[in-house]
């Protein structure tokens, strides 16, 4: 197994410092890697994630105990900007995007973080452009007159504008057809295996989730109950039927479109 990028030990998170969200949660992800987070509405995914951001704060959360490392840094010591500066770049849930700007626009706020001149910027556009062409066809739209499928592809291509290492992305497949989750999934992957970005993504969607990454850990009310090799997980039987109350695959529109 490659070494841990980042390596989350066993934290414990609340709210307004008496609803816990996560306990004891520990998992880590490998350079090179695609983790999969995987659980039920309320989970504690988001939290996860948000934790691993330092983006609890915001909503009057806090890392009560446990510890985040990210290539070395105490993420709890760092601000959300410093962690981006440092390749730390997340995509929160619900496609976010500036409704009154273009899709181009939304993108190239992205080099901001990093301050990256402008030959940089336009580099960088140039490879999201190649990764997701329906961007650079709708690149005039305003996001808030584009499609979920096309904010999504921004929000992600935002981030990617922002040169991660470690890219998070909560819940991508939202609310989107199964055709444009299985593009944007697929070049997920593509970045993964060709640029060796290391990503954790966390999926209500099992189904999808398995099928791309190398390792998942479950969370069930805010408890780490299964991990290990995504391959062997999507054997399970109780991945859909216990922790998800999810339907057989075969009845899966996402699945279908994957096979």
């Amino acid at each position: 197994m490659a070494p841990a990028l980042l390596r989350i030990e066993a934290i414990e998170v609340a709210y307004q410092r008496s609803i816990v969200a996560l306990h004891r949660v520990s998992l880590d992800v490998g350079a090179g890697e695609i983790h999969a987070l995987l659980g039920a509405n309320g989970a504690g995914k988001s939290t996860t994630l948000k934790a691993v951001s330092n983006l609890l704060p915001a909503q009057r959360g806090q890392v009560t105990a446990g510890r985040i490392d990210f290539d070395g840094h105490d993420v709890g010591r760092m601000s959300t900007a410093d962690l981006v500066r440092l390749g730390l770049v997340q995509v929160l849930e619900g496609r976010h995007c500036f409704r009154s700007l273009t899709l181009e626009e939304n993108l190239l706020t992205g080099a901001l973080g990093r301050s990256a001149r402008r030959g940089e910027a336009a580099e960088d556009l140039a490879r999201v452009y190649e990764i997701f062409p329906r961007l650079k066809a709708k690149r005039r739209v305003l996001a808030g007159l584009s499609s979920g499928g096309e904010q999504q592809m921004t929000a992600i291509g935002r981030a990617l504008m922002s040169r991660p290492r470690l890219l998070v992305l909560d819940e991508p497949s939202m609310g989107l057809a199964p055709l444009v989750v299985r593009d944007i999934f697929e070049q997920l992957r593509r970045l993964n295996r060709e640029q060796g970005l290391s990503i954790l993504v966390a999926e209500q969607n099992s189904t999808v989730a398995l099928q791309y990454a190398d390792r998942a850990t479950v969370l069930d009310a805010g408890i780490a109950v299964l991990g290990g090799n995504a391959q062997a997980l999507r054997q399970r039987a109780d991945i859909q039927s216990f922790y998800f109350g999810e339907g057989v695959a075969g009845n899966d529109p996402v699945a279908q479109a994957l096979a």
